[in-house]
């Protein structure tokens, strides 16, 4: 529209000015902290944990409880995304409970008595069977032997598998008298580890209760025990000098070894890809051969303990070992070739090992 010599417009509206806020240090802080937790979240996702689960103390240097700490470090500084939570003491699952957990797929990796699951498969009863593993040499032959192929062969179909193969000498105490011929266990009551090792001294004349090693120092201290056969670790570790008056300790000539291996869940093996799988077996054997040079020196710490303790300490001879090996031999091995499917095989094969 004209108005004389000029021209109307339509108005403008005034712009509107918006003043930006300043961020605050608050706003600031939970900018970051929601960055860092979707890094923690994303790397949470990145990452598989592993539970693995013994019954023995891990705060006091126990080698077994550094077999499996050593695994753990091993398996993360290959980083594979794999992380392994070590939880000792039975804090997990109690000591008897451990092998189920693993092969039904509640537990991930577990250090264990092999002889523990006798109850289930009572093959595994050969792997704490008297006078079978001569020295820790001896043992380590064993592992590659036929004897063994068999017995990892019902572990695999059981629903678990082997990382690190693990075997341990061990002796028995007495708050009595020392044990050296079968003749000294008469009347004495002992936990004798296992099944095979309690037919042998039922018929030398003992008495048996059965429980873990953990459970020794307390039946020892109450009474309900005479006398106890474990590994040389176990004595160490339970403080089993406090009550024993006399140790038949591991010498030349063996007769108490025990098998106790690193297994993985097979059900946990299989979620995991080829290069876990493959960091975990590399771990394994970094532990075994770690296992082998401590389970020696473990033998020699043993009698360090229990001399200082004022506990006599006694080795067997070779007359002594053949006498209860022929206690064994119509005892132990006998029921075991009897009742065991394959069990008279299993006993020679690991005969024929030299």
């Amino acid at each position: 529209m004209k108005l004389g010599s000029y021209i109307l417009q339509p108005r403008q509206p005034t712009p509107t000015i918006r003043m930006m806020k300043a961020p605050t240090p608050l706003s600031f802080l939970l900018t970051a902290l929601f960055g860092f937790g979707l890094v923690v979240a994303e790397q949470a996702i990145s990452q598989t944990i592993l539970r693995a689960s013994h019954q023995f103390p891990g705060s006091t240097g126990d080698v077994r409880d550094e077999m499996l700490q050593i695994i753990a470090r091993e398996v993360e500084a290959a980083d594979v995304g794999l992380i392994i939570r070590v939880y000792p003491g039975q804090s997990l699952f109690k000591a008897t409970d451990q092998w189920s957990a693993l092969v039904r797929g509640r537990l991930d990796i577990a250090l264990l008595p092999l002889d523990y699951a006798s109850g289930r498969h009572p093959e595994f009863s050969a792997t704490l069977m008297p006078g079978l593993v001569k020295n820790h040499d001896h043992a380590r032959r064993l592992n590659d032997s036929p004897f063994m192929e068999d017995i990892k062969a019902i572990i695999n179909e059981e629903g678990a598998r082997v990382l690190t193969d693990a075997w341990l000498a061990g002796g028995f105490t007495s708050s009595e008298r020392c044990i050296l011929w079968p003749d000294d266990i008469q009347g004495q009551v002992i936990r004798a580890a296992g099944p095979a090792f309690e037919r042998m001294m039922v018929a030398a004349g003992a008495s048996i209760t059965s429980m873990p090693s953990s459970e020794i120092y307390t039946a020892m201290q109450t009474g309900v025990l005479d006398a106890a056969s474990t590994s040389s670790a176990s004595f160490v570790t339970f403080r089993i000098h406090e009550h024993s008056e006399c140790l038949t300790a591991p010498g030349e000539y063996g007769l108490w070894f025990m098998y106790e291996p690193v297994l993985i869940g097979e059900r946990t093996w299989n979620r995991l890809d080829p290069e876990q799988q493959t960091a975990l077996l590399a771990a394994g054997k970094v532990a075994e051969d770690y296992f082998f040079e401590q389970a020696q020196l473990l033998d020699e710490h043993l009698e360090e303990v229990f001399t200082e303790a004022g506990v006599e300490i006694v080795h067997m001879t070779r007359e002594q070992t053949d006498a209860w090996r022929a206690i064994a031999a119509e005892t132990s091995y006998k029921v075991f070739a009897e009742e065991v499917p394959g069990g008279a095989e299993l006993i020679a094969k690991a005969l024929a090992v030299e």
